[in-house]
């Protein structure tokens, strides 16, 4: 398909709407999202910024490309999603804007098109309705008085009122069935009933009919040519006369007369004319006087229907009806129709007939704040629903019921809270160790979260709180990095298990992955904030003023800074780097603080129904020995296990080199790794029988208790042995920070072991998950405080001293939390081939404990230390 550039000048909204192509779009999406991906990429790389920081940018900024060229593209798709929810409740108004010349916008013009003919429907058969209500309410009114007249015994000829009655009766039966018929009538299937009509007798017969008007209305008739014939549909005809002698006689003073006029004004053509003495109707609203219920709020009653019935019978015949000017000198109103001697067969339809319904079809309730009539309504791109909240976007068809969002405004406290820690985070984190920065950047972070946060006074929450205070306070107590990314990791599970008040495993787990997505779930919101912004008065004069004074600042201060060195100084002290390198790596972490932030501050508004994810209703088995016999032979296998280490245990030694050929040490680390994952596969196990097993009976819970019971004991085992192993393999090899943290997960998963135990006594797990987060903070915590890095130097020491065996280049790898034990437990020899890199102080905010308690042992010792040509 070629692709055609149209005239249209760009819409910043819509960059590609001048293509005519949705698969050159599509393109030139994919395009612009790899280019600016591949620059944002391009430029952290050549500013030395880390690729943690430049991955998260990269793809916020393509998805940001995305999301701009791709709302352009789908707004007409989601215009027309709210113009159909609408006019399913009956709202016929609503069109979508189409300015494209893409397949999108050929269909949002043929759903205008639909929606036009839909409209045009319905009005029909308002229409219709409203006009059989009014032409059947005359002949009941004159059989009513009628029938008054002749229980009052006022009627002294009861056969003449009885004819009458009758005559009435028959009108109303004619009258019922041609107005139902007139829905086939403007659709063109049935034809009018055209005949010759003697205009005279005509309008003398529709003049003698009874009807709801004055009795003190006088009517003239007046036919020129007096046997003026016209071909016409003869009870149509009659309507019309009745209708505008009625409308007249109604707007006519006491005592009044209405003149009722016909003849041949043309050739061709004859006119019927009704001229009354009322106070008259101006002639700009004859548009409104013709349509259907315009009474122009005049007295008299009425609904307004009378003349938009003759109108609809004078187009039927191919003529027209409109007002004319009075007479000079007169007063009044003159209706005047134009209708041809010869009318075209068949009758045309004035009004576009899209199928219309019957009328008796049951109505369908309209609300009244949006009625069907009245002119087309464009739905705008972004508008909020009745709860405020965003209409379906993207975003919201994204995730869908999953997480819902209801009755969310504007949250500008989440949105400028977010921004200031970013640009806090820009200035103070970067060419910073870990230290005071970090910690800083962390409470205000929390600070803002839980301010927002509707379960902020909850007990998880408090204690969460104090459990993500604590782990933060590693940051500024131990230099080590890692040991800052595993508290960190712990209390992002924290984090976000209280603001979702996650309590099964599933949701637990998932709570992180919600945190990521909420990036992307929240973009509705910061929309509508954004836009909510824009409005406002204040803003961008504070914005523009602010702008104005920083850049003010930086050319009159950068001016007296190179011109007076004092200045100079202080500038330098008070300003970061700024240099290209420098802003591109603080745009980078602006980003991604905020961002966190952002995330953070949306899931705990609108935090996702994670209990609602479960597994599958599990199908249990039906007989014990269909779990027992499996689980029988875990049991077993750890049973063996045991007599094994037993037998070890016995034997010492000399029996593990009799038996494997293998050193004690080489004997107890390769099984190590094993026995972890066979406690991980013990968890898994005893979590499947759970699910698995039937507890209908109890004995069938006591057995279950008692096998699973026995197999966490035997874990245990497993536990203690492995814990073993890795303390003699250490004794042997040497002590280092892997195989301590291994340690640490390994006594962590015998914790677990314990707490689910303890759930076999209730055989209930909900408090489980939580349970093994709070232990999991508290081993990081008891890790961290231990020191891990000293104490794996200080064990190393020791095992230098009793068998005269050490790493130093290990050693030194190690981070400045090592430093005061090295120096203090080698010689000064030892100690300066031992001894990790020192890290430059830095200013207050780059303070941690660690490394300040490194740079006072190294002060202290150096006068002691001296460094050897060669280290051994």
């Amino acid at each position: 398909m070629a692709t055609s550039v149209s005239e249209h000048p760009i819409d910043l909204d819509r960059p590609l709407e001048g293509l005519g192509s949705i698969k050159a779009k599509l393109g030139l999406l994919v395009g612009a999202s790899i280019v600016v991906a591949a620059l944002v990429s391009q430029v952290g790389d050549r500013a030395g910024v880390p690729p943690w920081l430049t991955v998260p940018v990269t793809i916020v900024a393509a998805l940001g490309v995305t999301q701009w060229l791709a709302r352009g593209m789908t707004a007409p798709l989601r215009e027309m999603t709210r113009a159909a929810t609408r006019m399913a409740g009956g709202d016929y108004r609503q069109r979508v804007t189409a300015t494209s010349d893409d397949e999108v916008g050929r269909l949002a013009r043929a759903f205008n098109a639909m929606a036009d003919d839909i409209a045009s429907a319905d009005r029909q058969r308002r229409e219709l309705v409203a006009m059989v209500s009014h032409e059947v309410r005359t002949p009941l009114a004159a059989q009513r008085a009628l029938l008054e007249n002749l229980a009052d015994g006022v009627v002294r000829e009861p056969e003449v009122a009885l004819r009458r009655a009758l005559a009435q009766s028959e009108r109303l039966s004619d009258l019922v069935t041609d107005l139902l018929d007139l829905s086939r009538i403007e659709g063109g299937v049935v034809p009018l009933d055209l005949g010759l009509v003697a205009v005279a007798e005509l309008l003398e017969h529709a003049v003698g009919e009874p009807s709801s008007r004055s009795q003190q209305v006088r009517v003239e008739t007046t036919v020129e040519p007096a046997d003026l014939v016209a071909r016409a549909d003869r009870a149509r005809l009659v309507q019309v006369v009745m209708n505008l002698v009625d409308n007249a006689a109604r707007h006519s003073p006491e005592g009044g007369v209405v003149r009722v006029r016909a003849g041949q004004a043309r050739p061709g053509h004859w006119f019927l004319e009704v001229a009354d003495d009322g106070p008259g109707i101006p002639l700009e609203r004859s548009s409104d006087v013709f349509a259907p219920f315009g009474t122009l709020d005049r007295a008299g009653g009425g609904t307004g229907l009378g003349l938009a019935i003759a109108r609809w019978v004078c187009e039927l015949h191919g003529g027209s009806i409109d007002l004319v000017p009075t007479e000079p000198g007169a007063s009044g109103t003159r209706v005047r129709a134009d209708l041809p001697l010869e009318p075209p067969v068949p009758a045309g339809s004035p009004a576009p007939a899209a199928g219309v319904a019957p009328a008796i079809a049951p109505e369908r309730a309209i609300p009244a704040a949006v009625p069907s009539g009245g002119p087309p309504v464009a739905v705008p791109d972004t508008e909020p629903d009745a709860t405020g909240a965003s209409s379906p976007s993207f975003v919201e068809g994204l995730f869908g019921p999953l997480w819902p969002e209801r009755g969310l405004g504007p949250t500008r406290l989440a949105l400028f809270g977010s921004l200031g820690i970013g640009l806090v985070g820009a200035v103070v984190l970067p060419y910073r160790p870990i230290g005071l920065a970090v910690l800083l950047v962390l409470l205000l972070s929390g600070a803002l979260v839980l301010s927002v946060s509707p379960r902020r006074s909850r007990p998880w929450t408090v204690a969460s709180a104090v459990l993500c205070l604590v782990l933060a306070s590693l940051v500024v107590v131990r230099a080590a990095e890692w040991l800052v990314v595993l508290a960190l990791f712990v209390v992002g599970f924290l984090v976000t298990t209280a603001l979702t008040d996650a309590r099964r495993i599933i949701a637990v787990i998932a709570g992180p992955v919600a945190w990521v997505l909420a990036g992307l779930r929240g973009l509705p919101l910061l929309r509508r904030t954004l836009a909510a912004l824009s409005s406002h008065r204040l803003l961008w004069p504070v914005a523009r003023t602010l702008a104005i004074s920083v850049v003010a600042l930086v050319v009159f201060g950068g001016l007296f800074a190179t011109a007076d060195p004092v200045v100079g100084t202080w500038a330098t002290q008070l300003v970061p780097d700024l240099g290209w390198a420098s802003v591109v790596l603080r745009v980078f972490v602006l980003v991604v603080v905020g961002g966190i932030v952002l995330a953070a501050c949306y899931l705990a508004i609108n935090p996702p129904p994670l209990d609602a994810v479960q597994l599958p209703e599990a199908r249990r088995v039906t007989r014990s020995w269909e779990w027992l016999v499996p689980v029988g032979v875990v049991v077993l296998t750890f049973l063996v296990f045991v007599v094994a280490q037993a037998s070890v245990m016995w034997g010492g030694h000399d029996y593990v080199r009799r038996t494997t050929g293998l050193t004690y040490a080489d004997y107890v680390h390769q099984g190590f790794g094993q026995l972890t994952v066979a406690t991980l596969l013990t968890l898994v196990t005893v979590a499947i029988t759970v699910r698995k097993a039937p507890r209908r009976t109890a004995r069938e819970r006591l057995l279950l208790r008692l096998v699973l019971g026995a197999l966490c004991v035997l874990a245990l085992v497993v536990v203690a042995s492995a814990l073993f192993r890795m303390t003699v393999y250490q004794q042997a090899y040497g002590f280092t920070v892997l195989r301590l943290v291994v340690d640490a997960f390994e006594i962590w998963l015998g914790v677990l072991v314990v707490l689910v135990l303890l759930t076999f006594v209730r055989l209930q797990a909900r408090w489980l998950p939580r349970a093994a987060l709070v232990s999991a903070a508290v081993g990081v915590l008891v890790l961290g405080w231990m020191n891990p890095e000293a104490w794996v130097a200080q064990h190393n020491i020791d095992r230098y001293r009793s068998t005269g065996k050490l790493d130093t280049a290990y050693l030194s790898t190690l981070g400045p939390d090592a430093t005061p034990t090295i120096l203090s437990g080698l010689p000064p020899g030892l100690a300066a081939c031992s001894v990790p890199n020192s890290e430059p102080t830095g200013d207050v905010l780059s303070w941690n404990l660690g490394r300040a308690r490194a740079s006072e042992a190294r002060a202290s010792g150096d006068q002691h230390t001296t460094t050897l040509v060669g280290c051994p």
